[in-house]
């Protein structure tokens, strides 16, 4: 909390590190359990992501992802699934198919599908037949 509070006074409350505190203290909070603390500094790190970087930085893939991550422990898997959508249809596009923030979205993506028994859909995604757009 004193980083993003230093982060915030010095670079202001839109600056892309000030969304790097916060996702720090919401991957604090969720390892903890806490995930209704969590939830919201997800949500704030990606607005403020998206504002200062563009909605297809790799940084706006890792805080969706995160978000997804959160929702996916808490059985929540119809908020979950199109962050990951998103997710990985940026990673993508932006850093390419063999990226290792690919290869982290894609396996959560796939066991979001097998989680909601969509295991043909999680095999397709795996090999690469079919791109899910956000």
């Amino acid at each position: 909390m004193r980083a993003l509070a230093i982060r915030e006074k010095a670079l202001g409350a839109e600056h892309p590190d000030v969304a790097q505190s916060l996702n720090n203290l919401a991957a604090l909070c969720y390892n903890q359990g806490k995930y209704g603390e969590a939830e919201p500094l997800f949500w704030q790190a990606l607005a403020i992501r998206e504002r200062a970087l563009g909605a297809e930085h790799p940084d706006v893939a890792q805080s969706l992802n995160n978000l997804a991550s959160l929702y996916y422990n808490q059985g929540k898997y119809a908020e979950a699934e199109p962050l990951l959508a998103r997710a990985l249809a940026i990673s993508e596009k932006v850093l390419g198919a063999e990226h290792p923030l690919v290869a982290t979205v894609l396996g959560n993506y796939s066991s979001l599908l097998r989680a909601t028994d969509k295991e043909s859909e999680a095999e397709k995604l795996e090999i690469g037949e079919r791109r899910f757009e956000y």
